[in-house]
């Protein structure tokens, strides 16, 4: 991020092979990664890849983006409802199904994303708060705080994250 942070947010110093949410540009990166990356609902793997695409946001911890190949068949239907992007475009909603589980609305996709973005094309988002698990590289992420964003952090990220009280002006 080039400038001074918001005020009053005091920047986490990243450790060893860590990244900082606040080197992240805006507007976002999007780069591939080979990581594996697996959502787990329904005590199922339902998806697992090791080519995603990781949406990057100053102060958000990164989206990842599964292809919609790395989905088990039938574990994804279409939801009602969508939302808004000013970079990617609008989003269309999908339910998630596991088991005999149905997360509803827990994963997001652009049909005709921005041509910024057109590599999340074919690509699903997930939110970890609504699956059993996001993993990557084995290790459970947690979720993006606030319920709004869909952010994965990992030990690998530094913040602070947007999503905490006090954090809707970043």
């Amino acid at each position: 991020m080039t400038g001074p942070l918001p005020y009053g947010v005091v920047r986490e110093k990243p450790g060893p092979g860590q990244e900082s949410v606040w080197d992240y540009p805006r507007p976002p990166a999007l780069e591939p990664s080979d990581e594996l990356v697996e959502v787990v609902l329904g005590g199922v793997v339902i998806a697992s890849t090791r080519a995603s695409l990781r949406v990057l946001e100053t102060s958000h911890p990164p989206t990842y983006y599964l292809p919609i190949s790395a989905y088990v068949e039938g574990s994804v239907r279409r939801a009602a409802g969508g939302s808004w992007c000013e970079w990617k475009g609008q989003a269309r909603y999908f339910d998630l199904i596991g088991g005999d589980v149905v997360a509803h609305r827990c994963a997001w996709g652009y049909p005709t994303p921005t041509e910024r973005f057109s590599r999340l094309l074919d690509h699903l988002a997930v939110y970890p708060a609504a699956v059993d698990e996001a993993r990557v590289e084995g290790q459970v992420v947690r979720p993006q705080p606030g319920g709004f964003y869909g952010g994965w952090i990992t030990d690998g990220v530094a913040g602070p994250f947007k999503g905490v009280p006090g954090s809707t002006g970043w």
